[in-house]
C-alpha cells in the first residue's frame, strides 16, 4: 500500500493470508496491533507461536490434540459404537457446540475431490477402514458437507463399509430452523423432502 512504512506494510501482507481476511481487514489489525503496548504485542505473537507448536493430529482420530489423543477420545464415556465422519477439525468443534453427540470422530482431512486429484489414498479413509476392523463400531454417521464434494465422499465411504456390515448413516439436510421455504432453493427444498421422517 503506498503511504504504509514498511514495517506495517509486512504486516497487512501476513495478515491478509489468514482466511477471510482482506487487504482492509488486515490494514485495520495491523494498525491495531501498532498501537497495542509492545507487553501485549508479545503475548499475542507467544500465544500464537507456542499454540501452533503444540497442536498436532490426534493419533486415534485426527482431530486437533495437544498430547497423543483429544480430548474427546480419551475421555472413556465417548466410546459407544458410533463414530462421526467430518471433514476437518473445524467440524468438530461444530458438532461439539450442539452437546447432543457422544460418540467419537474420525477426521477426514479434505474430502473426494478429483478435479483436484484429491483421491481415497489422499484422505484418511484408510485408517478409518482400519478402526472398523477392531469390531467395536455398531454405526458409522457421514457428516461431510452437503455439497458435491461431501456428497461424493459420503457415498464413496457407504458403498465401502456397506460389506463390513457396519450401520451408515448420513446427517440430515434440508432446510434451516427459522428460514422461510420461499427463501430456499431447489437442491436445499429437495434434501428436506427426502430426509422426512414419521411425526
Amino acid at each position: 500500500m503506498a503511504n504504509q512504512i514498511e514495517p506495517i506494510a509486512r504486516m497487512v501482507a501476513e495478515l491478509s493470508h489468514l482466511p477471510g481476511i482482506g487487504q482492509k481487514t488486515a490494514q485495520r489489525l495491523a494498525y491495531h496491533i501498532v498501537s497495542m503496548p509492545l507487553e501485549d504485542v508479545h503475548a499475542l505473537a507467544t500465544a500464537i507461536w507456542q499454540g501452533r507448536k503444540a497442536i498436532r493430529y490426534c493419533e486415534v482420530c485426527g482431530n486437533y490434540a495437544a498430547s497423543e489423543q483429544c480430548d474427546v477420545c480419551r475421555n472413556p464415556e465417548r466410546h459407544n459404537g458410533q463414530i462421526c465422519v467430518v471433514r476437518d477439525p473445524r467440524d468438530v468443534a461444530a458438532m461439539e457446540r450442539m452437546h447432543d453427540y457422544h460418540g467419537v470422530y474420525h477426521v477426514l482431512h479434505g474430502t473426494l475431490s478429483p478435479m483436484d486429484g484429491v483421491g481415497p489414498d489422499d484422505i484418511r479413509i484408510k485408517e478409518l477402514v482400519a478402526r472398523l476392523s477392531k469390531g467395536e463400531v455398531s454405526e458409522v454417521i457421514l457428516a461431510t458437507n452437503p455439497d458435491i464434494e461431501g456428497e461424493a465422499t459420503a457415498t464413496y465411504i457407504a458403498r465401502l463399509l456397506k460389506p463390513l456390515g457396519v450401520r451408515c448413516t448420513r446427517i440430515a439436510h434440508g432446510v434451516p430452523v427459522g428460514s422461510d421455504l420461499e427463501y430456499a432453493d431447489e437442491v436445499t427444498l429437495s434434501k428436506a423432502l427426502e430426509g422426512r421422517r414419521e411425526m
